[in-house]
């Protein structure tokens, strides 16, 4: 039986592969990670862990992205990195804690990405304790961010329904 030329046209280019194309897909990973670098912080709230109880208040703007100081009845945490236990920052001496104004430092000065830059440079600190927390430990927190040039201090509350007047 004779071949047609076509059957043999397919049998020549049956047995070489010309590799896969990444250009196409390069294109498409490079968006996806635009958009979730662009996408990943949210401007509408901040989370409150759960073994928080935060004050209630009456809130009427949205929190800004800012430095957060997390302080719980075990440990105070700055961006989400340990510095120390809230036992010591309560029997801690001076009202400026060294270990958070270090990390203040450090967070200005390695500032990645558009968003985390301009929170680093508005100075802005948003302090979520527990309500337990004394404010002898707040205040030496307060003060040690406005020794590091934080000025502007917020401490997050649970917004609760503004009462009818």
């Amino acid at each position: 039986m004779k071949n047609s030329r076509r059957i043999k046209r397919m049998g020549r280019n049956r047995g070489k592969s010309k590799g896969l194309n990444l250009t196409s897909l390069m294109d498409v990973f490079t968006i996806l990670v635009f958009f979730l670098l662009f996408n990943t912080a949210s401007d509408e709230a901040l989370e409150s862990p759960r073994h928080f109880d935060l004050p209630e208040a009456v809130v009427e703007e949205m929190p800004r992205e800012t430095v957060v100081i997390q302080v719980s009845p075990e440990e105070v945490l700055v961006q989400g990195r340990v510095m120390l236990t809230t036992r010591d920052l309560i029997e801690y001496e001076n009202n400026e804690v060294a270990v958070i104004a270090q990390r203040l430092e450090q967070l200005e000065s390695r500032a990645i990405g558009i968003r985390t830059r301009e929170a680093a440079q508005k100075k802005e600190v948003t302090i979520l304790a527990d309500k337990t927390i004394p404010f002898t430990a707040l205040r030496k927190i307060m003060s040690t961010c406005t020794g590091a040039g934080y000025e502007k201090i917020s401490l997050a509350v649970i917004q609760k329904a503004a009462q009818a007047s």
